[in-house]
């Protein structure tokens, strides 16, 4: 028994001794280490989701260094698998295609997985909470201030705001814009909330008609901006007037004050504006996805955008160089971000000029407004229209 313990106990440091050693970290080995193929290291990191640098694999796509063997026995060639499949990742082998379009020789893209995680992650999860919250301060202000009622006495008067063309135009520019709102936001959220309801088929049906609405629907919002935009640009120069009615808050938090006003407030103007630069660039972004591969707006502004120097300082470097499939993936990040931010400022109009306000729907219903409201909210405007209609009556002949 004693000789056993004794044979047992060496046995027993060594093996201690022999864990010891291997829980030790090793060294990490650098590229040389392997020849300049990828490490351990690389593979660890790209599992957990960190980013590597991919430059050694980049910028060595051409063939290896063994020389091929002749003859009919002889190997089939320098270029390995791995040779070929990085030049054609990374763009530099010599494809050849039937088919002649932007994308037709990109066969393996990369970018694809980012656009994919960003799209059903932060995209719309910072979206959902622009939309969110927007509906949440509306609720939470027509709770505190309720409905902005007319404060004088009405006339019964009507006066003329609107006429046919300005209706149209914006009527054209809004029922547009909120269908393809909704329909773009049944194409984002459908996979997630519409396929347990009706099933991939149904939603098939569905995301194939919110589709062509977009799609189609899309030139009717164009043409609703080229419109709005001329009908009412020069009225929304900003001006003097305006800083009073902002100091003022238009308004809008005290109940009996009316700050005055042109044809449109500083709020409109604001609204307006945002609509107008907002609408350009979702129409843009829109045209490049309806036309793809034909209409590249990233890499270019990328290139503007970092030789003034201000995304490296913010830790960032636009990428300049981009393949055709890159530039639709931005071109439709992009779109869908311009429309959360659209959506927002919308809910805040259409609250307004509904039930936040009395008598503001009729401007856009019927073009009258009862002629207290206008007193009240556009007294500036309600001066002008009253002093032309003055001198017309002047001027024509009395019967």
């Amino acid at each position: 028994m004693r000789l056993i313990q004794m044979l047992l106990i060496p046995l027993f440091l060594a093996s201690f001794a022999w864990a010891q050693e291997n829980t030790e970290v090793p060294a990490e080995s650098d590229r040389s280490a392997t020849g300049g193929a990828t490490t351990l290291q690389d593979i660890m990191a790209r599992q957990r989701g960190e980013k590597v640098d991919n430059s050694y694999r980049s910028e060595n796509t051409g063939q290896g260094n063994a020389e091929g063997l002749l003859g009919q026995l002889g190997t089939r060639g320098v270029t390995s698998d791995s040779d070929v499949y990085r030049a054609l990742r990374y763009g530099s082998a010599d494809v050849t295609v039937s088919s002649q379009g932007p994308a037709a020789t990109v066969l393996i893209q990369d970018g694809g997985m980012w656009w994919l995680n960003f799209r059903t992650g932060p995209l719309r999860e910072y979206g959902s909470y622009i939309i969110g919250g927007m509906l949440v301060l509306l609720l939470l202000f027509f709770l505190i201030r309720g409905k902005i009622r007319i404060d004088g006495e009405k006339t019964g008067r009507k006066i003329l705001r609107f006429n046919g063309i300005e209706r149209f135009g914006h009527w054209l520019f809004a029922g547009s814009f909120l269908i393809l709102g909704i329909t773009g936001l049944l194409t984002l959220y459908g996979r997630d909330y519409l396929i347990p309801v009706f099933g991939k088929e149904g939603f098939a049906t569905i995301a194939q008609g919110c589709k062509w609405l977009h799609n189609n629907l899309a030139w009717a919002f164009m043409l609703g901006l080229i419109i709005v935009t001329v009908n009412w640009i020069s009225h929304n120069i900003p001006n003097r007037t305006d800083l009073k009615w902002l100091a003022a808050g238009g308004g809008l938090f005290t109940k009996g004050s009316h700050p005055p006003a042109k044809k449109f407030n500083a709020g409109q103007k604001i609204i307006f504006w945002l609509c107008i630069l907002l609408g350009v660039s979702i129409s843009l972004s829109g045209l490049s996805l309806l036309f793809p591969f034909e209409m590249p707006l990233f890499a270019k502004t990328f290139s503007i955008a970092n030789s003034t120097g201000i995304p490296q300082m913010l830790g960032l470097n636009l990428p300049v160089q981009m393949s055709p499939q890159e530039e639709m993936q931005y071109a439709q990040i992009w779109h869908v971000m311009v429309a959360y931010a659209f959506i927002a400022i919308i809910l805040a109009h259409i609250y307004l000029g509904s039930v936040g306000m009395e008598g503001a729907f009729d401007a856009m219903g019927t073009g009258e407004v009862e002629e207290q409201w206008a007193r009240e909210h556009h007294s500036l405007w309600l001066e002008e229209v009253q002093a032309k209609e003055a001198s017309e009556g002047a001027a024509s002949p009395a019967e």
